[in-house]
C-alpha cells in the first residue's frame, strides 16, 4: 500500500509539471472506493494551481474547486504528454494541456473525489480526523508526547492509526521504532518524555529518507515518472527477519500486530 512517502513522491514528481495546465478531458473507468462525485465534463475548462498532500491524500486545486485522490492498496498515478491506450485498470484520467494525468488502480481501493473546496463536508469528512502532518512545522513534540499519554495500545497500533500523527504506515513504523530502541509492543502511554521525543524525531529521520530515496517499491509503486522507490533495500528491520541486526548482530524477529507485520529487533528494542 502506498504510504506517506509514496504519495509525497508521486506528489513531488509532477506538481510542477501539472501546474498551470488546463484540464481539455475527463475520462472515468470502472467506479472506485467513491464516485466522482460530479460529471466529468464539470471539470474541462478548469486550470490546475497546485498540488498538495494531506496524509494519503492528493489535492489537485483548481481555480475552482478541488479533486481529493487516493492511491489506494494498489493504485498509483501517471502523468506523461504520451500517455499509452487505456488499459483494463486504468479507472481516472485527466488530459490537460500539458498532459495527462491517470490513475491505475488494479483493486479499486483508490478513489477520485471531486469537491468545492477544502471546507466542503465531504472533504472535511475524509481529511477532518487525521492526525499532525509528520513532515511538517505542525508537528510538534510536545502535542506528541501529551497524545501518547491518552493511549494504552501498544505504540506500533497508536501509530498506524493515524490520528495522533498520520502517514507511519506499516514499514515506517517499525523503522521509527527500532531508530528510536522502542519495542513496538510497549504502550504508548508507559513512554516517558525522553523516549517520546526519540521516538518524535525517528519518525521525521525515516519518513524524510523515505521520500529522498523515491519511496519503497514492494510490489509495483512508482512515481507518476515512472521511478521506482529503494527505501526497502537499506530498511534496519522490515522484512529482514532471520537476518542478523545491522546494529548489534542479533537476529531479527518478526510478529503479527492487528493483522500487519511486525519486525523488530529483540535487543536494541528492549524497552
Amino acid at each position: 500500500m502506498p504510504e506517506l512517502p509514496e504519495v509525497e513522491v508521486t506528489r513531488r514528481s509532477f506538481a510542477r509539471a501539472i501546474e498551470g495546465a488546463r484540464v481539455v478531458g475527463v475520462r472515468v473507468g470502472k467506479p472506485l472506493r467513491w464516485p466522482l462525485g460530479c460529471d466529468g465534463a464539470v471539470l474541462v475548462g478548469r486550470t490546475v494551481t497546485t498540488v498538495g498532500r494531506r496524509g494519503k491524500y492528493l489535492l489537485l486545486e483548481f481555480d475552482s474547486g478541488v479533486l481529493l485522490i487516493h492511491l489506494g492498496m494498489s493504485g498509483s498515478l501517471r502523468f506523461s504528454d504520451n500517455l499509452p491506450l487505456a488499459g483494463v485498470h486504468d479507472h481516472f484520467e485527466l488530459q490537460t494541456t500539458q498532459g495527462g494525468l491517470r490513475l491505475t488502480d488494479p483493486r479499486r481501493f483508490g478513489a477520485v473525489v471531486y469537491v468545492s473546496a477544502i471546507t466542503d463536508p465531504l472533504a472535511l469528512k475524509l481529511l477532518g480526523k487525521l492526525g499532525m502532518e509528520p513532515l511538517s512545522d505542525d508537528f510538534d513534540v510536545g502535542q506528541f508526547c501529551a497524545g501518547l499519554k491518552q493511549r494504552k495500545s501498544a505504540i506500533k497500533q497508536v501509530l498506524l492509526a493515524g490520528q495522533l500523527v498520520v502517514g507511519v504506515g506499516n514499514i515506517y513504523a517499525s523503522e521509527a521504532l527500532f531508530l528510536a530502541k522502542i519495542s513496538p509492543l510497549a504502550r504508548a502511554d508507559t513512554l516517558g518524555r525522553v523516549r517520546c521525543a526519540r521516538l518524535h524525531a525517528a519518525i521525521r529521520v525515516v519518513l524524510s529518507q523515505a521520500v529522498e530515496r523515491g519511496g519503497s517499491t514492494l510490489r509495483d509503486f512508482s512515481s507518476a515518472d515512472g521511478q521506482t522507490g529503494h527505501f526497502q533495500t537499506q530498511a534496519m528491520v522490515y522484512g529482514r527477519a532471520g537476518l542478523p541486526c545491522r546494529a548489534c548482530g542479533t537476529m531479527i524477529e518478526s510478529m503479527r500486530q492487528g493483522q500487519r507485520s511486525t519486525f523488530f529487533c529483540p535487543l536494541c528494542q528492549s524497552a
